[in-house]
């Protein structure tokens, strides 16, 4: 199976950092060499592109999955069945696609007053020139707004200078902060986010569909990631309660089952050398409750009280790789064969 990631560029370093925390570290021998391994799923072989073209390969069938920013994938497909998101947050690489006009632009503070100022350039025989390195993305939002008089100038460089360097009235461009459009005295609007984007799990439900034993490597590999971000937010939490019986300590626990663990505490005998009745209780909790839980667990007598942050939290199935499943079966006309 062939999996294809950023060479570098802001989506670089951090998907790697990504796959590593995830348990599928890549290894690549050199910064010069464009293709790894992942040794944690042998049969997966690691390419390395631009992310600009990762979209393109993955629907060209020369990768069957990829990792890009969710903007690239919505900017450059072309063939809706071609590739697809398999997981649309991967949690890293957050940034917004928006609209920005310069600050001395007083009367225009959100998307309608830009309407309006399309409409009057037009009226004077101009139109708004608007620089952008997403011009499919821009056109389509504009359109559904209303906004049919404008001139798109295509863009790859840096597009905060266009405005004072006058080949372009405002830009559309991506935006982490906001911090460089306003050192360069721009501003953003109001309802001019175009998208919300981060780096996400793609895939070509064709070239995946015809191998299954790629399919595999590719369940695997999507449910490493799915599981890892499913347990970010949880912590398992042991303790030693004394109690007369298992339903006792359960009861003391339960008593508060706001913080009782998600489907409930799991209650166990300790054998003991000594003759107390000791229990071991273990419960899943979100890290935002773990303070009270060892309150709780001390105010019903808990000891060695124990708390580990979770690497994996695996469901019965893959809510990702199961939506990706259904898609294949919607192309072939049937269900698709992975397990």
């Amino acid at each position: 199976m062939r999996l294809v990631i950023p060479s570098d560029g802001e989506l670089g370093e951090p998907t790697m950092r990504f796959l590593t925390s995830c348990g599928v570290k890549v290894n690549r021998p050199n910064s010069r060499r464009y293709t790894g391994v992942i040794p944690s799923i042998p049969g997966i072989d690691v390419l390395f592109q631009r992310t600009a073209d990762i979209t393109t390969k993955v629907e060209e069938g020369s990768a069957d999955m990829g990792i890009t920013g969710l903007d690239r994938l919505m900017e450059y497909r072309h063939d809706d069945d071609a590739v697809v998101a398999v997981m649309e947050d991967l949690e890293f690489g957050r940034c917004d696609y928006v609209l920005a006009v310069p600050e001395s632009w007083l009367d225009v503070t959100s998307i309608d007053d830009l309407a309006d100022l399309a409409l009057e350039f037009h009226a004077h025989g101009r139109q708004l020139r608007i620089a952008t390195k997403y011009p499919r993305l821009l056109r389509r939002y504009l359109f559904e707004r209303g906004i049919n008089y404008f001139t798109l100038v295509p863009a790859s460089g840096t597009l905060e200078a266009a405005p004072i360097a006058g080949y372009a009235d405002l830009i559309a461009d991506l935006s982490a902060t906001g911090t460089t459009l306003r050192e360069n005295r721009l501003k953003t609007l109001d309802g001019g986010t175009i998208l919300t984007s981060q780096a996400c799990l793609i895939a070509n439900p064709i070239s995946l569909a015809r191998n299954p034993a790629d399919l595999r490597l590719a369940q695997s590999f999507t449910e490493m990631l799915e599981a890892h971000l499913r347990a970010e937010p949880y912590y398992r939490i042991t303790a030693n309660v004394q109690g007369r019986t298992a339903e006792d300590v359960s009861a003391m626990i339960l008593s508060r089952p706001e913080i009782a663990g998600i489907q409930g505490p799991t209650v166990a005998r300790v054998f003991s050398v000594e003759e107390e009745d000791w229990y071991a209780v273990s419960l899943l909790i979100r890290k935002n409750r773990l303070l009270d839980v060892v309150d709780h667990l001390r105010e019903c007598g808990g000891v060695d009280i124990a708390a580990a942050q979770l690497s994996y939290l695996f469901k019965g199935q893959s809510q990702a790789f199961d939506g990706f499943m259904a898609r294949i079966a919607g192309q072939n006309g049937g269900p698709a064969e992975y397990a």
